[in-house]
């Protein structure tokens, strides 16, 4: 699936993801709270949890 400028997608509950762009983007992450950004994988990119931005 492919996105263009100003539009947005729906990732259902479950359904793994790994969003990527061929070339430089800038992307918003929604997600619930609770939720770690690297998934089951703990690591360097991994940031502390529910901080409100």
């Amino acid at each position: 699936m492919s996105l263009d400028e100003g539009e947005m997608y729906v990732v259902k509950k479950g359904i793994e993801h790994k969003p990527f762009a061929e070339s430089e983007a800038k992307i918003l992450i929604i997600e619930p709270k609770g939720v770690v950004n690297t998934g089951n994988q703990v690591g360097d990119k991994t940031a502390e949890n529910d901080v409100w931005i």
